[in-house]
């Protein structure tokens, strides 16, 4: 796979070629080997050139942080020293928001749980805690929904028990605590009652054993007591049928796993 460095041109953020004799750095860094054309360049347009220049020169980052390219920008944000930062949350590209946003204090960073970017509040996500990510259960996209979802305190996701997505859903039903499950035993939707089928108790499993899913029958008629069993025996589908004259010949034993 071609890389940076196997492109053999050298231009810059506007297209332009990538001149060293007028760059500010050519009588200081360039003869000392910190920078180096089609390499190590602030002023090439490709990242990782950008990106290998501030590994090469750190303290210089605080002086990039207001560049006119989003790429040397976002990449500075990495190395700046964190009193710099603070502008760049408001900065209009979200690479530079998030580079800037993953090093300094969360105290600084919650407004961007309103971010207009997704992708900024996506990965905000993973900088909060609990309290600071009650507010995003409300998000408007679903995706940043389903990644709070997956990383908040299971108590706190009862206010997502209704949400619209399914594949939301899919999640609380695998995290939310045990003794709430049976507020979602009648979801709307099929795979979301599995989750929730797989995590009940087997006390609990007769009240989804006429649910319309086979998968869902499969699972209660592979972990009900024993006692429960014989109407899975006239079941209309040929898997759960087995699965339960299986356990009846076995004495009850579980259900181990379910066929592809």
């Amino acid at each position: 796979m071609k890389t940076d460095d196997d492109i053999e041109d050298a231009k810059t953020w506007l297209g332009e070629d990538v001149d060293c004799s007028s760059c500010a750095h050519a009588s200081d860094l360039l003869p000392a080997g910190k920078c180096q054309l089609r390499r190590a360049c602030v002023n090439d347009r490709y990242a990782r050139r950008i990106d290998r220049f501030f590994n090469w020169n750190p303290a210089l980052a605080n002086s990039y942080v207001r560049h006119e390219h989003f790429e040397v920008r976002a990449i500075a944000a990495k190395h700046a020293d964190v009193f710099f930062l603070k502008p760049l949350l408001n900065d209009p590209e979200e690479t530079v928001r998030w580079n800037a946003a993953r090093r300094l204090p969360k105290r600084l960073i919650l407004p961007l749980r309103n971010d207009p970017h997704r992708e900024v509040r996506i990965r905000i996500v993973s900088l909060l805690e609990d309290a600071e990510l009650a507010y995003m259960l409300a998000d408007e996209d679903y995706y940043v929904r389903l990644v709070v979802a997956r990383r908040i305190a299971p108590p706190l996701l009862s206010r997502l028990v209704d949400d619209p997505e399914p594949e939301v859903r899919k999640v609380v039903a695998q995290r939310l605590p045990a003794e709430w499950l049976m507020c979602m035993a009648g979801d709307r939707s099929a795979a979301v009652r599995l989750e929730v089928a797989q995590r009940l108790a087997p006390d609990l499993l007769p009240a989804l054993a006429a649910d319309a899913d086979w998968r869902v029958r499969y699972e209660v008629a592979g972990r009900v007591a024993s006692s429960q069993l014989a109407p899975f025996l006239n079941d209309e589908d040929d898997f759960v049928r087995e699965v339960a004259r299986s356990r009846i010949e076995a004495g009850g034993q579980l259900l181990r796993e379910m066929p592809l």
